[in-house]
């Protein structure tokens, strides 16, 4: 099963100066993050989307929800999955707190390292160190 998580920025007052994060797409109107073209083909594989950050800039995908309101962990626990895989950017900020956050959760977490990219080598090395400490697994793919 897949499910993603992308942002969906709804609140105006996410675009005061200071606010925006690097590698998130800009704030003020509503928008949406699109994915990449390049994800175009495996997207059909995709069981359900999660948006997160409508009101708030969250680096979870744990703090987003399915459009029907669905927390991310109710919709897998509702599917009996024990187990997730993370992959994504930035590997020191957004996939460190969904990853640990699912381990809170009570699932057993798998960071797939070739397809992560940290921001920076100092805070992608901290985060790792953190991830191991609280028991997510880091697997390199290839």
């Amino acid at each position: 099963m897949a499910l993603v998580a992308r942002h969906s920025h709804q609140d105006n007052s996410l675009s005061e100066p200071g606010s925006r994060r690097a590698g998130h797409p800009a704030t003020g109107p509503p928008c949406s993050a699109e994915f990449h073209p390049g994800f175009a083909p495996a997207s059909e594989a995709v069981d359900e989307v999660l948006y997160k950050g409508a009101h708030s800039a969250p680096k979870s995908g744990f703090e987003g929800s399915a459009e029907d309101g669905t927390s991310p962990a109710d919709w897998l626990k509702v599917r009996d999955i024990t187990a997730v895989d993370i992959v994504g950017i930035a590997t020191d900020h957004c996939v460190k707190a969904t990853a640990l956050d699912a381990v809170r959760a009570g699932f057993a977490a798998h960071v797939l390292l070739d397809y992560t990219a940290g921001v920076a080598a100092d805070t992608t090395h901290r985060a790792l160190g953190e991830l191991r400490e609280a028991g997510v697994s880091l697997r390199p793919v290839r």
